[in-house]
């Protein structure tokens, strides 16, 4: 069931359970990306190389060095910001302010899923051309003219 109501909303993402993170994860692909794959955004994961569209650091591309679920947060080499004791410190970004410029395509179940969603599409155009050609039994009727002409 949905809530419009904002406490409970915040409630329920840090409640949430491990999977429905993941699916909090989504970023945007990069054009040349979304063509090559047929979709318009996926989980980002370590491994990924992504740019940085928002904040101080918008335009800056690196890889995701590692996910923080609890925290909904991703981290990426390079982006980086100096402690008070001098020791480097990754700059925590949500993955909504990063576009996926290369997939780590390391894993099968990544592969996977990118076939259902970009085919998933696909498959609901030919289901639709499909019922339109059953339904075109015209033709053979057609045929039955043509051949109610020759005769």
């Amino acid at each position: 069931m949905k809530t419009i109501q904002p406490r409970k909303q915040r409630k329920r993402l840090y409640e949430a359970s491990g999977h429905d993170r993941y699916k909090r994860f989504s970023s945007s692909l990069s054009p040349e990306l979304k063509k090559s794959h047929g979709t318009n955004s996926i989980p980002v994961r370590r491994g990924d190389t992504v740019r940085i569209m928002r904040g101080d650091r918008n335009g800056f591309e690196g890889k995701v060095k590692s996910v923080d679920r609890k925290k909904y947060r991703v981290f990426i080499e390079g982006a980086t910001r100096e402690k008070v004791d001098g020791t480097p410190a990754f700059v925590p970004l949500h993955p909504s302010k990063v576009m996926i410029t290369r997939l780590n395509m390391d894993d099968k179940w990544r592969k996977r899923a990118l076939e259902r969603k970009s085919t998933g599409k696909k498959v609901e155009l030919v289901e639709v051309k499909k019922p339109a050609e059953e339904k075109t039994p015209e033709p053979s009727k057609e045929k039955e003219i043509t051949g109610t002409k020759g005769e």
